[in-house]
């Protein structure tokens, strides 16, 4: 009697291994959430930064695992939105938004719609590989990854140097602002594709990068501080860079 039922599909861990990163990059978002309710400052940072590593980790393994999937894809920008749109908004708002009352609530409310806005812009791009930007090698807008980052600056500025200018409800208010605009705005900012190491010096580079996590565990809010400023630095010359391809 022939077996009338169907054969199950199976799928290998090497499939999902990417959508597991994912959802572990999620779990630290909804994490620093807890520690941001709990007035647990620097946890609540280092649960964005982590769920920042791990979602430049999944994209990169999908492709070198050719997992790559459209269900990857959606479930990666839920979680970014919970990591770098909700996350970044809930506790810059209770750390120091809370004390302008409804402007500060806007602004955080603000913060997490442009980052829902950016996701979907890039959503609806994934397809258009002729895309102007995307083949010179430049992104538009601040990456989600990238905004959440900046916008905590402020309070890494804290936790090294103590109180101060940057600690400013209106200042934190203003960059928290400016940075939302920056997610859904059109500048060409540099993508990490147009890093390319020769093979040459393959060997000195994973050096460096051996240098610098070791710089991380001491001097660690210092590194970040000094990287997000290289990158503000460089916003300038993407879009010069871009105006003479443009040319």
């Amino acid at each position: 009697m022939p077996n009338s039922f169907p054969k199950r599909k199976r799928i290998s861990v090497r499939a999902v291994a990417p959508s597991i990163i994912t959802i572990l990059a999620l779990a630290a978002g909804l994490t620093s959430l807890k520690f941001s309710l709990a007035d647990k400052w620097e946890l609540a940072v280092f649960a964005i930064i982590f769920a920042g590593i791990l979602d430049g980790l999944d994209g990169t393994l999908a492709r070198l695992l050719k997992s790559a999937s459209r269900f990857g894809a959606e479930l990666d920008s839920l979680a970014d939105m919970v990591n770098f749109g909700v996350a970044p908004a809930v506790l810059i708002y209770h750390w120091k938004l809370e004390a302008l009352g409804g402007l500060g609530w806007v602004i955080a409310l603000s913060f997490a719609i442009c980052c829902a806005l950016r996701l979907a812009r890039y959503n609806s791009a994934l397809d258009a590989e002729d895309e102007p930007r995307r083949k010179a090698g430049f992104l538009t807008g601040f990456p989600a990854p990238v905004g959440a980052t900046l916008a905590l600056i402020p309070l890494t500025i804290e936790f090294e140097f103590g109180a101060g200018f940057f600690s400013n409800s209106y200042v934190v208010g203003a960059t928290t602002a400016l940075l939302a605009l920056g997610l859904v705005s059109r500048l060409p900012t540099f993508s990490m594709k147009q890093l390319i190491i020769p093979r040459e010096q393959m060997v000195p580079f994973l050096l460096g990068v051996g240098l610098l996590a070791a710089t991380i565990t001491v001097y660690g809010w210092i590194v970040l501080i000094g990287a997000a400023a290289l990158y503000l630095a460089l916003v300038p010359v993407s879009i010069l860079k871009f105006g003479r391809l443009n040319r």
